[in-house]
């Protein structure tokens, strides 16, 4: 049996998880797939996972020889891709990193309308919030929601949202509505804590930038909890527009100190260079920058 057919199954069955949903991405038989991978244990004399009937994990061996076979399998992809630049033609694996929240509330629903327009482009899609080193660990690109440092990567800014202070309606009632800033020291206060700026807010005013020290009663590294929690009426939260946009329409969330709120935050694709940018990437960047134009949550 072909080497490369063997090392792309069980390639695809680490990534799946099981047998059944590689089989499914490969278009072949669950019988099939678990030949192909029987075959290349048999043929490297050395088991590579570990089967029980509830999951499967990477033996020792496995895990080495997984790593080089998704290097050899991508760089097939790359050549296959480059080929393919002289048709423009968006061909090959496609590795992304977004951050949690605005992955799954506004890209989640844009990735299947990509995939109808680039049927030979494989994503594959990463929700992180911390900032992964494109480079190092093989991404082609990420999208950030940020104001960026200088670096080497290249960026094009997608749209933009805000920080914007809000509570719901019954927490204020029972606790009363800051006036002004410093006011936010005698509320419950609800924090993000991979925030740049830590537990400091920063406000741009009528008289300019102010800076609040949070003490909070919440804190917690995930935008989805401290919307849960002001959204329970537990306190006052700073979270972006992208966010809270939805609920502040509903009127579950009411803005507080409306005239407060953080200068613009870019949202940004960012990727490693743009000398031989392939058409899978060219074609994601313009896809997301058309897709993101005039999103809903400008407030």
């Amino acid at each position: 049996m072909d080497k490369f057919q063997e090392m792309s199954a069980f390639a695809a069955v680490v990534d799946a998880g099981s047998f059944v949903r590689a089989a499914d991405a490969l278009d072949l038989s669950k019988t099939a797939v678990s030949r192909l991978v029987s075959d290349l244990e048999t043929r490297l004399g050395t088991r590579l996972l570990h089967r029980t009937t509830r999951k499967l994990s990477l033996t020792e061996a496995g895990a080495l020889f997984h790593d080089r076979c998704r290097q050899l399998l991508d760089g097939v992809a790359e050549a296959e891709a480059e080929l393919s630049s002289h048709s423009g033609e968006a061909v090959g694996r496609l590795r992304i990193n977004v951050p949690v929240t605005f992955g799954l509330m506004h890209l989640a629903p844009l990735w299947p309308a990509f995939m109808a327009q680039h049927p030979r482009v494989v994503l594959d899609v990463t929700l992180s919030d911390r900032f992964v080193d494109l480079v190092d660990e093989g991404y082609d690109l990420a999208v950030r929601i940020a104001r960026l440092p200088a670096s080497s990567l290249v960026s094009r800014q997608l749209t933009s949202t805000r920080m914007l202070l809000c509570a719901s309606p019954q927490y204020l009632r029972a606790h009363g509505t800051p006036a002004q800033p410093e006011d936010l020291a005698q509320h419950a206060l609800i924090t993000y804590t991979l925030m740049a700026s830590g537990e400091q807010w920063e406000l741009q005013g009528p008289e300019g930038a102010v800076s609040v020290k949070v003490d909070p009663r919440m804190r917690t590294n995930n935008g989805d909890t401290c919307c849960a929690a002001a959204l329970h009426h537990q306190g006052i939260i700073f979270q972006p527009s992208f966010m809270v946009a939805e609920h502040l329409a509903s009127g579950a969330l009411v803005q507080v100190l409306p005239r407060y709120r953080s200068a613009d935050v870019g949202v940004y694709v960012v990727y490693p260079t743009r000398k031989h940018l392939t058409p899978k990437v060219r074609a994601l960047i313009d896809f997301l920058a058309e897709a993101l134009r005039a999103p809903a949550w400008r407030i």
